[in-house]
């Protein structure tokens, strides 16, 4: 048997611990080559560039490469590919965009809009190509939490007739209503209207080719999520609480309406979970304790994070530097591992037939 043939074989034993098939049978190895030195190198594919296991399966194929007879030295080059979802959808997809992820609360004032932008920047950090749509029509905040300060321009596309190109912040492109309205211009519209906007920054804006196109979306569960859901293969969703259960109960409702229109959750995070006082060092469960994780625990669905009540976040939002981009706490990035990590496994078990639209 060749050197090259041993190799693969024993690939074959390293095993993805989240899809539970071997790194060759997933066609995660590529580009094998072995010189007459005994030289091995190849690419591993992952699913997605966020994958929280990268250095371990590195690890592993490296000391099963090397246990081969005959080779002396392998070079890894650890790559990622993300590829869409292949469930059909009425509406159409975004151009050149792989997933579309909401970010919903059914409540305002839990901290949707802070997880949004801190997923999608600790996203883009990690090497994904992201974007971040501001559906908050009412009240967008994205321009002053990405701390954006360049308007959308308008340009002529051959084929998809007038575009807008938008502005970039940290990694994100990002598009929001805020760009187009007058320093505190309210929004007074009903809602067609607001079906229009949603499939303009849909269809209507360049966003390039992107791995993960986050949504932040407005409150409630009405025009907004209803538009979102209809015009574009929304591939999943994330719910942000906070662990009163004057919050609790309005997230139960979105998602019931996530259910309804067969859009899967990927799970809760419960945001402002505690606060830490500097003198007693004691955590203080300002809004009650273990809220989130219940509701979690009642749906069937993992609790991502929890994020605590620190006075950075607030003020990075407020002052256009999200808070995982100042080296702090490794709570965002640990979040946008394991939504990518959900995404990858939902997209392989429905392409195996595996799970069901709404579970997993």
């Amino acid at each position: 048997m060749k050197i090259s043939e041993q190799v693969l074989e024993a690939l074959k034993t390293v095993i993805d611990p989240d899809l539970k098939k071997d790194l060759v049978t997933l066609k995660m190895i590529q580009d094998l080559q072995v010189d007459e030195e005994g030289k091995v190198s190849f690419r591993v594919v992952l699913t997605t560039p966020a994958c929280p296991l990268k250095a371990q399966l590195e690890s592993e194929c490296r000391s099963k490469v090397l246990a081969v007879a005959g080779v002396r030295a392998v070079s890894i080059q650890m790559d990622a590919q993300v590829v869409s979802r292949s469930r059909p959808h009425p509406g159409r997809a975004i151009e050149g965009v792989q997933h579309i992820l909401a970010v919903s609360s059914g409540k305002g004032g839990v901290g949707k809009s802070t997880v949004a932008v801190n997923l999608a920047v600790s996203l883009a950090q990690q090497g994904a190509r992201v974007g971040l749509l501001d559906a908050d029509i009412y009240g967008p905040n994205l321009p002053r939490m990405m701390g954006v300060r360049t308007l959308p321009e308008i340009f002529q596309h051959p084929q998809r007739g007038e575009l807008f190109s938008p502005p970039r912040a940290h990694g994100v492109a990002v598009m929001s209503m805020g760009f187009l309205l007058k320093h505190h211009q309210p929004v007074v519209w009903r809602g067609p209207m607001l079906h229009s906007v949603v499939q303009q920054f849909c269809h209507q804006v360049d966003w390039g080719t992107l791995d993960y196109l986050i949504v932040d979306m407005p409150p409630g569960t009405g025009d907004v999520q209803l538009s979102l859901a209809q015009l574009v293969p929304v591939t999943a969703a994330v719910l942000v609480t906070t662990p009163q259960e004057v919050a609790l109960e309005d997230v139960r409702k979105a998602y019931r309406m996530f259910e309804q229109v067969r859009i899967p959750v990927l799970g809760v995070v419960e945001n402002m979970t505690f606060f830490r006082c500097d003198q007693c060092q004691k955590s203080h469960f300002l809004f009650g304790e273990d809220g989130g994780q219940a509701l979690a625990s009642s749906f069937e669905i993992p609790l991502l994070a929890q994020i605590p009540l620190v006075g950075s976040i607030r003020e990075g939002g407020d002052e256009g530097r999200p808070a995982c981009t100042e080296g702090g706490d490794e709570v965002f990035r640990n979040l946008a591992q394991k939504v990518a990590q959900l995404i990858s496994i939902l997209g392989y078990a429905e392409k195996e037939e595996t799970v069901q639209i709404g579970k997993f």
